[in-house]
């Protein structure tokens, strides 16, 4: 039988494999891995613009981002946890070759800031809230999406 303090090392463990797996799915454009972490009714806050609710929502967005930084990856920077929650400081980088919110491929490198919390139980994630720098992007990409 494990001790107090072992079970909430191993909680933490856990918890922290769990949002690395969701981080590993854009970096290795693997949609399967979302399905072993995220809560089937995780709640990601807020959707992007036609984005699904649910693990089902995220894969899409994965795709997305993938075409449009096939070699893009998350490199996380700062992980403060206790348990059932997770506050992450990362950074999604990247060569943009695919369009991306109506902006065609620039070729350009780009890296741009990443912050999200995660909530989970039973070592799944629950809910995220996020939110990414999308203004330092498009300045580096030089241009800005249309308005609808």
């Amino acid at each position: 039988m494990q001790s107090i303090d072992q079970q909430l090392a191993t909680r933490l463990r856990v918890e922290r494999e769990a949002v690395e797996t969701f981080y590993r799915a854009f970096t290795d454009q693997n949609l399967d891995l979302v399905d072993s972490v995220l809560a089937p009714d995780w709640d990601d806050i807020p959707l992007a613009p036609g984005q699904e609710p649910g693990p089902q929502g995220i894969k899409t967005i994965i795709r997305s981002v993938a075409e449009a930084f096939p070699d893009v990856r998350i490199t996380i920077h700062d992980m403060v946890q206790e348990p059932g929650k997770i506050g992450v400081r990362a950074e999604i980088s990247g060569t943009h070759k695919g369009p991306l919110f109506g902006i065609a491929a620039t070729g350009k490198q780009v890296s741009f800031r990443l912050h999200e919390f995660h909530t989970l139980m039973d070592g799944r994630v629950t809910t995220t809230w996020h939110m990414e720098d999308w203004f330092g992007l498009f300045l580096q990409l030089g241009q800005f999406p249309a308005q609808a």
